[in-house]
């Protein structure tokens, strides 16, 4: 996302990830209930067990409608979430606390997107196969080093990557649905 000067800083896999993301998922149902659409989704890197990670969780939330969740934008202000319009013909990104600060970044998506089915489907890949993991996290170490102040830049580089695994995992006959 433009206008965020914060460096690319990995962390080793914090286990407090996972309750941080129950905490906000319980806030956030009850802030959007009438805007959910089947699920809340812990997502990206810190959703994965043992992974290196920039420490923000990411959140998806599923909506029915990406214009009617609009609505939904003053109530997530109320929790901290601060509107960052990206990428705006998938979703609706927001962050915690700032753009310069980041420790959440939340994803109003429609459930039925092919990038909602991507996330779910990279992530569930990378928790059953480690060896891939480990591929991703070094892929994200060496990155990280050399693109540390340009986080377009660290994203992009790792797009071949991620849209291989997504096309694996999207393949794959034994695939199955995960949720947190």
């Amino acid at each position: 996302m433009s206008g965020s000067a914060a460096p690319v800083i990995l962390v080793p896999y914090d286990p407090a990830w996972p309750g941080l993301f129950e905490a906000e998922r319980d806030s956030l149902e009850a802030t959007l209930d009438g805007w959910i659409y089947g699920a809340i989704e812990h997502v990206g890197s810190t959703a994965v067990p043992g992974l290196a990670a920039k420490p923000i969780i990411d959140i998806m939330v599923g909506v029915v409608d990406r214009e009617e969740a609009r609505g939904a934008f003053a109530h997530l202000a109320g929790l901290g979430y601060l509107y960052a319009p990206y990428r705006t013909d998938t979703m609706h990104w927001f962050c915690k606390p700032s753009v310069a600060v980041r420790t959440h970044h939340l994803y109003l998506m429609e459930k039925d997107h092919p990038e909602w089915q991507a996330h779910i489907a990279f992530r569930d890949h990378l928790r059953r196969h480690p060896e891939t993991a480990r591929s991703y996290e070094q892929l994200k170490w060496e990155l990280a080093k050399r693109l540390r102040n340009d986080r377009e830049a660290y994203t992009l580089a790792k797009t071949a990557f991620v849209a291989e695994v997504v096309s694996m995992a999207m393949s794959s006959p034994s695939r199955s649905s995960e949720t947190d």
